[in-house]
């Protein structure tokens, strides 16, 4: 009986996640569907395959008007490399003292980054639009490098130091009779050993900044240095009636983030299960 019930459970189970999957894929796939139709053929019935496969939609992208969506994939990826990058490299220092050493202010700051969190991000938009007016940096690429580093710093600081904390301190220790520095013990011991952790961050981080549009659009007036998800909420407003063209900006805009979270989804799960099983 108990054998039965397991299975009963199992194909439920199952069942459930297929549904799931079947209602997060169908979306997806009906957009890239409808990208190599017409917009007469999407009104026509957009469950319907093309008549013909056209990559007319993809080709009008590069320069749909005056909205170039290749100049806008190099600006989100030059802005949101930039922001990964500084965070991991400010966090890992954070994580590392917080992790490894003993102050007093180690749970004072962890309450001050938890709160950092819960702060609305339109409630800083004016504030760092005025710095950064005042750093004479406006309009450029910095102007949304700083604040998107600042907004996601808390972030990264309690994941990656909940995740070094889980790592035995006999390591350092028998570095640091071998003669190591704290520097060496960092670069090549904790880093390493806190890839899951790390890549988690990165995947996290690069998703908040390639897909904030409410700071991008302000900070970042200059349509030829705007991230995608601006130049995608352009082509929305502007050309809204040519759904084939939207199709096809929303594939483009969607499939690298994608193939990034497919590609590195274990490295996701061990470092958000790594700091909680510890805990």
């Amino acid at each position: 009986m108990k054998g039965e019930k397991f299975s009963i459970l199992n194909v439920l189970s199952y069942l459930i996640l297929i549904l799931w999957a079947i209602s997060t894929i169908s979306p997806f796939l009906w957009v890239i569907n409808n990208s190599f139709k017409t917009t007469s053929e999407i009104l026509l019935n957009s469950l319907s395959f093309p008549k013909e496969l056209s990559f007319r939609n993809y080709q009008q992208l590069g320069n749909y008007g005056n909205i170039n969506m290749f100049k806008g994939f190099f600006n989100s990826f030059i802005i949101s490399g930039s922001v990964v990058l500084l965070v991991l490299f400010i966090s890992s220092l954070a994580s590392f003292v917080l992790s490894r050493f003993d102050f007093r202010i180690n749970k004072t700051f962890n309450s001050f980054a938890t709160l950092a969190m819960l702060v609305p991000t339109f409630s800083i938009v004016i504030p760092a639009l005025i710095l950064v007016r005042k750093l004479g940096i406006s309009g450029s690429y910095l102007s949304l490098i700083l604040p998107q580093t600042a907004l996601n710093l808390p972030f990264a600081i309690l994941v990656l130091s909940s995740f070094m904390i889980t790592l035995p301190k006999e390591l350092e220790e028998s570095a640091l009779i071998d003669g190591a520095n704290f520097l060496t013990i960092l670069f090549k011991i904790i880093l390493p050993l806190s890839i899951p952790g790390i890549v988690t961050v990165a995947i996290f981080v690069f998703l908040w900044s390639y897909n904030d549009l409410f700071m991008s659009m302000i900070l970042i007036p200059i349509r030829e240095k705007q991230p995608i998800c601006v130049l995608l909420s352009l082509v929305s407003s502007i050309y809204g009636t040519n759904y084939g063209a939207m199709m096809s900006a929303l594939v483009i805009t969607i499939i690298p983030v994608l193939i990034l979270y497919i590609s590195l989804q274990e490295f996701v799960i061990k470092g958000l299960t790594a700091g909680a099983i510890k805990g």
